[in-house]
């Protein structure tokens, strides 16, 4: 398979998607919410001052546990509260409405036992609500915290629910928040469309500094969703602002992103899911450490040493695996951690895909390509996650480090891309 190497002809491909028949609209943020966060949510400015759009309608609410708001609310009680509108139906995703179901684990649809609403799944037999969960429903909205990386499957459960909400003929509205990591890095890989999966819909980087609402707008008018579309936006935000300087409570989004520092390294460090060595899960540091029973990690760390990556170090770990760990389960294997010591000159992309191609090219014998998905059989997981198959074969011919130069002009290419669509600067 091949990738555009030249950034005009990733501009040409992307264009070639299709242009949406509706204007997406954002709502202008409202005063008015006592908080001392410099920065407030698409959701504080819904609550203070709901748009025209949604007065009297019936609102179904894709979200999870992380959708709060800058006072630490719950957006289904705030929403569930308001006699302005009516909450009528609540949207589950991968590891459930509270955000504690393993990677992968079905979810079950049923009752919200607080409000009594319906919880319709979106990560089971279907992954996009359908006629009959939409019954009831007026007004579709999206109010879900990101971690700004491609292989994120928040993003993909946004786009087909946007797909829905187009086919029924109702609004489909964002609440917008941060980019946890920040809005100014950009990393290749571009996905290429022949390695579209629910862990990558469009051709879009790995990392690729966007928003959720930002976002939701590229979908809708790139890529022909053609959905009534309404972003309530951040109030305060910038795109150099990483969370922590947001003012606002981090609550994991999901179980293996607990804390900000794996955000950080997620978007390169999710490849090695395709891989057979760890990635943390089952560990104190998930996403922040790899490491497998036959890795050295003072020969990993010398050799990574001599790359003069920036923003980054290395440290030599045991690392005990829970009994229910995906890999190597109930052993203390030995590892490395990473650790962002800047976080504006780290590369998340690059690093992970050289930490990668180090342990290949030092144990070819004991490093392993995983498998398919189950869902996806005729995907190898890795190729799935990078968005292409020349990452692997070009770790496994030895070549990855003139890609990546190729990958760097991708992203700048992405910039111009996604320009139309920022809502911040």
């Amino acid at each position: 398979m091949s990738e555009s190497a030249v950034p005009g002809l990733l501009l040409t491909a992307l264009a070639a998607a299709g242009c949406a028949t509706r204007t997406p609209a954002v709502s202008t943020p409202a005063a008015g919410v006592v908080s001392s966060a410099p920065v407030r949510p698409g959701l504080d400015q819904f609550i203070a001052s709901p748009p025209a759009w949604a007065l009297g309608k019936r609102i179904g609410l894709i979200t999870n546990v992380a959708g709060i708001d800058s006072r630490g609310r719950n957006n289904i009680d705030l929403l569930a509260a308001d006699s302005r509108f009516r909450l009528t139906a609540l949207f589950a995703f991968e590891h459930g409405l509270r955000g504690d179901a393993p990677a992968g684990q079905a979810i079950a649809s049923g009752t919200d036992e607080k409000t009594g609403l319906p919880v319709y799944s979106l990560y089971g037999d279907v992954r996009e609500p359908t006629v009959e969960m939409l019954r009831d429903v007026d007004v579709l909205m999206y109010d879900v915290q990101d971690v700004g990386a491609r292989p994120y499957t928040r993003v993909s459960t946004m786009a087909l629910s946007m797909k829905a909400a187009a086919a029924k003929g109702i609004p489909f509205a964002v609440l917008d928040r941060p980019n946890p990591i920040g809005g100014t890095i950009v990393e290749g890989p571009v996905l290429d469309s022949a390695f579209a999966s629910f862990v990558g819909m469009y051709p879009i980087p790995l990392r690729h500094g966007m928003t959720v609402g930002e976002l939701a707008r590229m979908y809708n008018a790139r890529f022909g969703i053609g959905a009534t579309l309404y972003v309530v936006p951040v109030q305060g935000w910038r795109r150099d602002m990483t969370f922590d300087a947001t003012g606002l409570t981090f609550i994991p989004p999901s179980p293996n992103l607990r804390r900000l520092e794996a955000t950080r390294l997620y978007p390169g460090t999710v490849l090695l899911e395709g891989t057979n060595l760890s990635e943390g899960r089952g560990t104190e540091f998930p996403f922040e450490q790899t490491g497998a029973p036959w890795l050295r990690p003072e020969d990993v760390i010398r050799e990574m040493n001599t790359l003069a990556l920036p923003g980054v170090r290395y440290e030599p770990v045991r690392i005990p695996v829970a009994a229910d760990g995906r890999r190597f389960p109930g052993t203390t294997i030995p590892g490395v951690r990473l650790v962002v010591t800047d976080r504006a000159a780290f590369r998340a992309v690059r690093t992970a895909m050289l930490l990668i191609d180090t342990i290949h090219r030092l144990w070819p014998n004991e490093f392993a390509w995983a498998g398919s998905n189950q869902r996806e059989p005729g995907l190898r997981t890795i190729d799935r996650l990078a968005g292409t198959d020349r990452f692997r074969t070009a770790v496994d011919a030895g070549t990855l480090r003139t890609l990546l130069d190729e990958w760097d002009r991708q992203a700048d290419a992405f910039r111009a891309v996604r320009a139309p669509f920022l809502l911040y600067r």
